[in-house]
């Protein structure tokens, strides 16, 4: 066999021949309106380009550190301060190419062979695969209400347990979980000894109201025993520059810079420039609440016209961009239904199967409100058939 084993034990995507499928369409000519986009449909901000072009100019082009320029690292620190009530050094961040990097370094930092980690379910589509690929076992756990319990979680424990992967605001749920949530959880954690790697990309789109709460808060025992995951690519509209990082022990981080160090090195130079503007620049928080502001009436609007129908439904999510549709009354898999979706509706959108969510189809609202008005149009006239 040429194919390694650790190759062939990764799940071929379940969204593929439907994602292939959308793009020919689009191609012969076709236009479909793609509910399937896990990126802010919104453009970097100029100032972000511009500190992009400023820092090229100047000949920012050469190697950096393997962990980020200094400059990168002290905003980043600055931020968790500020935001999470999080002290770090900058020894302790590592800058990644986006924050899929960021979380196969944490996983690779902490896993051995057999090693089992608790994946929630709703989970996004990635997360067993990199555990996978650190030869680690994931263990899944059905959530109730798209969010894990205290009682679920200490019920998945086993003397295997090395790690749970926390993910809130929830891709693909939309999930938030509360102060008291995630204390409830951290109690577990810090009882059982086991790590904590806490997916905080989408911390900034949170539509309850009340302030993000990481995990790494709770205590210092937690605060050693947490690999926060975050980056530039949510909250800055920042999707193909990939920037993503962790704060954790500077123990731990010295493991993932060796490890990426025989990876990939350091991330795209003027990009670290760039985003340390998104990071420093006072126009990043009206940027960010305008984008909060329209996902928040997006969400309203698809969220309340899929509810209206009678064969489906949704809970409306508390962030993220996005919605899990219900499909059980179909009587069809998720997946036939978003083929159906896509041929007839011309309707792009992914099935819940690769989420751990066979009932449900997950929709985008990262998309214009133009666009979601006539997908919902289609969808109500498809489903009233």
């Amino acid at each position: 066999m040429i194919i390694s084993k650790r190759a062939q034990n990764i799940s071929p995507s379940l969204t593929l021949a439907i994602s292939a499928k959308a793009k020919k369409m689009q191609e012969d000519g076709i236009r479909v309106i793609n509910f399937s986009v896990g990126e802010p449909d919104f453009n970097t901000p100029t100032y972000i380009i511009e500190a992009a072009k400023k820092a090229m100019d100047k000949g920012a082009t050469k190697y950096t550190p393997v962990s980020g320029i200094v400059q990168l690292r002290q905003a980043i620190c600055a931020k968790l301060k500020k935001d999470n009530n999080l002290v770090y050094n900058p020894n302790q961040i590592v800058v990644n190419n986006g924050a899929k990097q960021s979380l196969f370094n944490a996983l690779q930092a902490i896993v051995n062979p057999g090693d089992e980690v608790i994946i929630p379910a709703p989970y996004w589509l990635t997360y067993p695969e990199l555990v996978k690929l650190c030869d680690g076992v994931p263990i899944f756990v059905d959530t109730t209400n798209f969010k894990i319990t205290a009682k679920q979680l200490e019920s998945a424990i086993t003397p295997k347990t090395k790690a749970f992967i926390l993910n809130s605001p929830n891709n693909p749920t939309g999930a938030v979980y509360s102060k008291a949530e995630i204390v409830a959880l951290a109690k577990v954690v810090e009882k059982h000894n086991i790590w904590v790697i806490s997916d905080e990309i989408y911390e900034h789109l949170n539509y309850t109201g009340e302030r993000h709460y990481s995990i790494a808060e709770y205590s210092e025992k937690l605060y050693n025993r947490t690999i926060v995951v975050n980056g530039m690519s949510k909250s800055f509209a920042m999707t193909g520059w990939r920037v993503g990082y962790t704060a954790s022990s500077r123990e731990v981080a010295e493991a993932m810079q060796s490890l990426q160090s025989h990876q990939t090195s350091n991330i795209n130079t003027p990009t670290q420039w760039a985003s340390v503007e998104s990071l420093v620049n006072p126009e990043g928080e009206k940027f960010l609440k305008d984008m909060v502001g329209t996902f928040a009436k997006r969400r309203e609007y698809i969220a309340k016209r899929i509810n209206a129908m009678p064969s489906v439904s949704c809970v409306i999510p508390d962030g993220a961009f996005y919605v899990m549709m219900d499909v059980s009354k179909l009587g069809k898999s998720a997946h036939a239904i978003a083929e159906v979706l896509l041929e007839k509706a011309k309707i792009a959108t992914v099935p819940g199967e690769a989420f751990g969510a066979p009932n449900h189809i997950r929709l985008s609202y990262a998309l214009s409100m133009e666009d979601i008005e006539k997908g919902m149009d289609a969808l109500c006239d498809i489903l009233s058939q």
